[in-house]
């Protein structure tokens, strides 16, 4: 292939470095290469709205905006850090050998400190921080942040004893001490070490070059890691760490979670022989989740922050993190789903039109039949994460909206005179029925979960209340009363029940947690 390779990166020391390595693996095999700064490249150049995962960090944002502007041809990333699903179109293409995985704890002066009773040790990650106070609970531990360089110029202005970095990313711009403290007893983040590359799927030249890059045994163990992550709904900045090695045709996985604040700790961990790793990660999720992992990756928010705002649902740890470092939140489920049990009856014949509005009635289905009982012809959906889960769980949806209201305009275009089988819950009206019969859509209306009220009494301190459902209105107010409160709420379905009630509504752009946290975040900066 005679055209150049334009390989993406940011300005940082060790992103530069990753595309070098990248750049020096392809001309070895006789390809040209060019690397773009995309830090370089102004905000006119990108159009950022073919980008709308929230949780991802600015630089992978860009990277990926990049590749879809036609500004770069590949992208270069430390994989640890890559959120676990990708934008659609774009593919992950190669992992190069993975460099060293351990954390090394860099010593300000010597380990003399470990004799004492207290220590202060630096982080910029909640997994190590965790890790470290459930070994050394009376010590405490400090946030850093900043590049590699800026941490280790804190480390030495600051009262520290130490600070926790990761052993590949300092040798790789030869930072590393000659005789390094390396942490071999915490477990590493999800794919630590490790250098992905990334591109479009429909440049398939570009595809074909960069996969004879790919280290194998690498992909293997990192995928297993990051399957691990995805199948417990968390990010890279959930204090979660997983590790996969393979050794004479074995592969052993270990996988653990902690408390935020180092006081729990719940761990899998398992050998199997290289051709039977399926399903580990998964396996590995379920058993950690059955027994108390979102539990003990939760907590509240700090009483200590300068805004405190209040959610009527619990949130992950990757979610929170979204919110500005002056916005404390506590969470509490307002609503909670039970499911019916419902009839083999019901999925005895195919269906042709099934309709979901929601995840909680596509749970509710699998939560009864095994995904081989169900056949349906054509899925109608709305949200684009339900979608995946769909057709990861059940089949192929036919079509999807982002709002309730856009999926019933589409239906009324297409299914009239048809019947579709709507799932959904006990709500006592619902629009999208309303609407298709009096249209000439046959309804067969299957309530599959039950939505029952969980409240509880909240201070009256709270400068916010975040609100996902109609129904959480409604299984507030039970309980309290209508302050001063701003009111966010997730989509303009439950921003009209919370304008009967509460003066000052904001709903969010898109219909999604982060997209909501997004509004805050917006009100909060534009407020101050």
């Amino acid at each position: 292939m005679d055209k150049i390779i334009r390989i993406g990166t940011q300005s940082s020391e060790i992103a530069l470095w990753r595309a070098n390595i990248v750049a020096k693996q392809l001309e070895h095999l006789e390809y040209k290469t060019e690397i773009i700064n995309i830090d370089s490249l102004n905000n006119n150049e990108l159009d950022n709205s073919v980008f709308t995962n929230k949780t991802t960090n600015i630089f992978t944002k860009k990277l990926d905006t990049a590749l879809f502007n036609d500004k770069i041809d590949i992208a270069v990333h430390d994989l640890a850090k890559v959120p676990t699903t990708l934008p659609e179109g774009i593919i992950q293409v190669a992992v190069l050998k993975r460099g060293n995985f351990n954390d090394v704890l860099v010593l300000k002066t010597n380990e003399d400190f470990f004799t004492n009773k207290t220590a202060n040790i630096a982080t910029d990650s909640l997994r190590c921080k965790s890790q470290w106070l459930y070994r050394y609970p009376n010590h405490k531990v400090t946030e850093i942040t900043g590049t590699i360089n800026t941490r280790l110029q804190k480390l030495k202005e600051n009262d520290l004893d130490g600070a926790i970095f990761s052993m590949s990313a300092l040798k790789r711009i030869d930072l590393l001490p000659e005789d390094p403290f390396k942490l071999g007893w915490m477990v590493p983040a999800p794919a630590q070490g490790t250098v992905m590359i990334s591109a479009l799927k429909s440049n398939t030249d570009i595809v074909n070059c960069c996969k004879e890059l790919n280290d194998k045994e690498t992909e293997i163990c990192t995928t297993i890691e990051r399957e691990f992550m995805l199948a417990l709904d968390e990010d890279h900045t959930a204090p979660i760490g997983a590790l996969a090695t393979v050794k004479e045709e074995e592969l052993k996985f270990r996988g653990t979670i902690f408390s935020p604040d180092g006081t729990s700790k719940i761990e899998f961990s398992k050998e199997v022989p290289i051709n039977h790793t399926t399903d580990i990660a998964q396996f590995a999720a379920k058993l950690l989740l059955d027994r108390g992992a979102k539990k003990i990756l939760r907590i509240k928010g700090s009483v200590n922050k300068e805004i405190q705002i209040f959610s009527t649902k619990n949130l992950s740890i990757s979610q929170k993190s979204i919110l500005l470092p002056a916005i404390g939140i506590s969470m509490s489920d307002f609503i909670t789903i039970q499911y019916n049990r419902l009839k083999p009856a019901i999925v005895k014949k195919t269906i042709e039109n099934v309709v979901f509005t929601n995840k909680n009635a596509v749970d509710s289905i699998l939560n009864s039949f095994s995904s081989t009982e169900l056949d349906f012809t054509n899925i109608y959906c709305v949200g684009r994460r339900n979608k995946r889960f769909i057709e990861k769980n059940i089949g192929k949806v036919a079509h999807v909206e982002n709002s309730e209201k856009k999926l019933t305009d589409f239906l009324l275009k297409n299914l009239k005179n048809k019947e579709v089988t709507f799932f959904s819950g006990n709500e006592a009206e619902s629009e999208l029925v309303k609407i298709l019969e009096n249209n000439q859509v046959d309804v067969d209306r299957i309530q599959c979960y039950k939505t029952v009220f969980t409240p509880n009494k909240i201070d009256d301190n709270y400068k916010a209340i975040l609100f996902y459902h109609p129904l959480e209105i409604k299984s507030y107010l039970t309980e309290n009363t209508t302050k001063d409160q701003i009111v966010f709420c997730i989509g303009e379905t439950t921003a009209t029940e919370a304008k009967k009630y509460f003066k000052n509504v904001i709903a969010a752009k898109i219909p999604t947690a982060e997209s909501l946290l997004d509004s805050v975040n917006t009100y909060y900066k534009e407020n101050k």
